[in-house]
């Protein structure tokens, strides 16, 4: 008789995450701290400013500092190794991560249009304000990145 071979495996099995510092040289990890670092610029510079219209940038605020501490709280699971409890943990971050960068346009937005509004009150508020809308914008798009490169990893 003809000897049983098994089946072939059908789940997939993504591939292991780097440790150490190694983690922060691999995409889609590599975009951790520069998220963490722009999303931070984000929230202190809203912070710094005189804020024209609460709602606009009370959202803007919420978004990024709320960013902030749930991407820390990735990184450390996957500095600490927590991701490995779980098949599912790809999905759970490019989720995040997707829906973290649709929140952070619409706060870029908000916070675009709270900068034009600053333009006829104060020059220094503006500036600060420019900068903001500038760092919302490049987090948006290092969240869209780390979303689809999780996904496509």
């Amino acid at each position: 008789m003809a000897s049983r071979e098994p089946p072939p495996a059908t789940s997939y099995n993504p591939p292991d995450v780097p440790l150490g510092v190694a983690l922060f040289l691999t995409i889609p990890y590599a975009f951790f701290l520069p998220e963490l670092i722009f999303g931070c610029w984000v929230w202190i510079l809203v912070a710094a400013t005189q804020v024209a219209n609460p709602l606009l940038q009370g959202w803007v605020m919420y978004v990024s500092l709320t960013s902030f501490l749930i991407s820390l709280m990735f990184l450390l699971s996957y500095l600490f190794g927590f991701y490995k409890k779980y098949d599912s943990w790809r999905v759970l971050d490019s989720l995040y991560h997707g829906t973290t960068g649709i929140l952070y346009m619409s706060a870029a937005v908000l916070q675009a249009h709270a900068t034009i509004v600053s333009e006829s009150q104060d020059l220094k508020n503006y500036y600060i304000n420019t900068a903001a809308s500038f760092f919302a914008f490049v987090t948006t798009l290092l969240y869209i990145l780390h979303a689809f490169s999780i996904y496509y990893h």
